[in-house]
């Protein structure tokens, strides 16, 4: 574990971000990315923290490997005229709602306004700053391989946040429809880098 329940509701805190334990209700999740300094695109090298409280009322801390940054495929080939998009770190409330990602299957759907870098000058490294889009891109959290997991980014995200192993996923997805079903379908995505700990 790369980083600790005190360390990630610490930094959440000094960033002035919700940390969801409210009354210490069961499956109130916390849905955390956490972008590491390498820039070079097309590696699953980032995080995803899923932090809850189980029916026993015990946190659980689970860490996936996935990517939050575009593969290099769509670095060196943006879809849009201004470039390819990079999630602009931060907390979005309510940002997510279990639907199908391309009409294919399951996953968190972008639903309200994310924020978002455009890279546009078609290098395979990712570029942040600048100019700020704001509005609804299609940033969904979904996964790479539908059987086992990828080594290489490349055309699996366009700017979404992606998990590396389908089995990561799956129990990512069956956590959050629990969720889904005890309370509403919307879900809040946090996006710290490595330098907030």
């Amino acid at each position: 574990m790369k980083y600790s329940l005190a360390q990630i509701r610490s930094t959440l805190k000094k960033k002035g971000y919700i940390f969801f334990d409210k009354d210490k209700k069961i499956y109130n999740l916390n849905i955390i990315g956490v972008r590491t300094s390498n820039n070079v695109a097309n590696s699953f090298d980032d995080w995803l923290y899923l932090i809850y409280r189980n029916e026993s009322g015990e946190f659980q801390v689970h860490e996936f490997p996935i990517t939050t940054d575009p593969g290099a495929y769509w670095l060196e080939n943006p879809m849009n005229v201004n470039g390819t998009a990079i999630l602009i770190p931060g907390q979005y409330r309510g940002s997510h709602k279990i639907g199908l990602h391309q009409g294919k299957y399951e996953a968190l759907k972008q639903k309200s306004d994310l924020k978002v870098w455009r890279d546009s000058n078609r290098d395979n490294k990712i570029d942040t700053g600048g100019q700020v889009y704001k509005g609804i891109f299609g940033i969904n959290i979904h996964r790479s391989n539908a059987t086992s997991e990828s080594t290489q980014v490349n055309k699996w995200s366009a700017g979404c946040q992606v998990f590396k192993k389908v089995d990561d996923f799956n129990f990512f997805m069956e956590t959050c429809r629990k969720a889904r079903d005890l309370y509403t379908n919307s879900f809040t995505y946090t996006l710290l880098e490595e330098s907030d700990f």
